[in-house]
């Protein structure tokens, strides 16, 4: 039980020690995550579409 307390004691005065991002900084960061996964995501999605519409037009022409 000793080893459990202590490794509690030792993870709180870790925490501590992080330097967290103030609200505006994780608000700025989410909308940038958020941004960029969706225009990666509209990227591979035109890519997709793409080569289907290909692939789709190749199998009907032979």
């Amino acid at each position: 039980m000793d080893n459990l307390t202590k490794y509690f004691r030792d993870t709180a005065n870790e925490l501590k020690q992080v330097s967290w991002p103030t609200q505006h900084q994780a608000m700025l960061y989410t909308v940038l995550v958020i941004g960029i996964s969706t225009v990666v995501a509209l990227y591979v999605g035109a890519f997709d579409f793409l080569f289907s519409q290909v692939i789709k037009f190749v199998v009907d022409t032979f």
